[in-house]
């Protein structure tokens, strides 16, 4: 009975080791098909990533040859093969622009250095101060309503806020006048945003008159084709060019910083305008055209920023004289020069020379939006010439002017059903 009972317990053992041995194999091929499933995955993942990654690549690759077509650039039969540096001649590239970033930082930086080294002392021996305001008395309800909806209520809505708060309509109007005003950039502000343009647009025009004045194509308007698009880069137009470009991209990145006057919108356009202007003219190598174009635009600046400044300061005579030969010259470059000169010669000459071609008539039609923008800058400043005229220009056409701290009732309702302005005009 002993021996069958052990040779019962040895075979349960035996089985126990065999299912053991078993399960292990039977484990053992599971993580060796798991593993290999999952390596299979990853190989197959990879490939969707390269070839994700591939089709990118040719995707990119298909808009950029597309982009850079030399028929979109540039007359039949010149080829970027033809632009490229040799023989002692440089030409135009867009690597060249890669620049433009880190001088606008730059120029940002030595504006700030410049408004508190130059533009302060300056605005004080000019006597520019920022009036002492009267801040609104602190109120949630009426800061919540003013956030939220709007900063010029109706005779309807401060009835209904004077019914909530218990003032007066006098009181209401009187908080909404402080707080507008506590918005409103003071005149040191607005001073010294015109001295660092005038700055900068004084030192362009005399820049821009030194690389230019020894130029044929200066002279003559028809030599500005002369070789076209096979044409050398100077020095004096490279950082013309360049600090041009940066100190307009500095302008968008301190946009939201700056005076914020009625034509916003059409000084943004402006600026990106220009940008994209000077841009396309640097790669397809209208350099010549593209500093005439800046020179035309920076004579008249200097004169608007030096008339902000004194209007700032209060030298009234000083301002509406400067302004007289501002408006004067404004016409002349903006509505003359600009159109009947440099719009016919980029229009007209080019065709005796090639066949047109799509930059033909992007670089135009781009020129004619900033002609448009001064179409629309000139109606502002004829409206000032008409007020000065008849004795009526008491500030500009294009910023809120600051409210009166005791301003009736009727002086209210009559500044916002037609509004008002404050500085000089044209879009910078």
């Amino acid at each position: 009975m002993s021996s069958l009972w052990g040779v019962e317990v040895c075979s349960e053992s035996v089985c126990l080791c065999v299912y053991v041995r078993e399960r292990k194999r039977v484990n053992l091929y599971l993580k060796v098909c798991v593993n290999r499933i999952t390596t299979e995955k990853a190989g197959k993942q990879e490939e969707r990533k390269e070839c994700v990654q591939t089709r990118k690549g040719q995707i990119w690759a298909m808009l950029s040859e597309w982009f850079w077509w030399d028929r979109l650039w540039l007359p039949r039969p010149v080829t970027w093969a033809d632009l490229q540096d040799s023989e002692g001649r440089v030409y135009a590239c867009v690597s060249h622009l890669y620049i433009i970033l880190p001088v606008a930082v730059l120029l940002l930086g030595l504006r700030t250095f410049y408004e508190r080294l130059i533009a302060v002392p300056l605005a004080e021996a000019l006597g520019v101060k920022d009036k002492i305001r009267k801040r609104a008395s602190h109120n949630p309800i009426l800061e919540i309503y003013y956030n939220t909806h709007s900063k010029h209520p109706t005779q309807a809505d401060i009835k209904g806020v004077c019914k909530r708060l218990g003032w007066s309509e006098r009181q209401v109007e009187r908080w909404f006048r402080r707080r507008r005003n506590q918005d409103r950039p003071g005149l040191l502000k607005k001073f010294k945003e015109a001295s660092w343009r005038f700055a900068f647009y004084l030192c362009s025009s005399f820049g821009g008159v030194l690389a230019l004045h020894d130029k044929p194509w200066f002279y003559d308007l028809r030599e500005v084709w002369a070789g076209f698009p096979k044409q050398s880069l100077l020095d004096s137009q490279y950082w013309y060019y360049i600090i041009e470009m940066s100190f307009y991209g500095s302008l968008l990145f301190s946009v939201a910083a700056d005076v914020k006057r009625k034509d916003f919108k059409e000084q943004l356009v402006h600026h990106w305008a220009t940008l994209t202007l000077l841009s396309f003219s640097w790669c397809a190598n209208y350099i010549r055209i593209g500093t005439l174009v800046m020179l035309v635009h920076d004579t008249s600046d200097v004169l608007l920023e030096s008339a902000k400044m004194f209007n700032y300061a209060g030298w009234e005579t000083t301002c509406n004289s400067i302004f007289v030969v501002f408006a004067l010259v404004f016409m002349v470059t903006r509505l003359i020069i600009f159109p009947f000169w440099l719009i016919h010669c980029t229009w007209v000459y080019p065709l005796d020379q090639f066949e047109p071609f799509f930059g033909y008539y992007f670089f135009n039609v781009m020129l004619v939006v900033l002609l448009l923008l001064h179409v629309f800058w000139a109606s502002l400043i004829l409206r000032m010439v008409k007020k000065f005229i008849f004795g009526k220009l008491k500030c500009d056409e294009r910023s809120d002017e600051e409210e009166d701290e005791e301003g009736s009732e009727e002086d209210y309702t009559h500044t916002y059903s037609n509004g008002s302005g404050n500085g000089l005009s044209n879009g910078h």
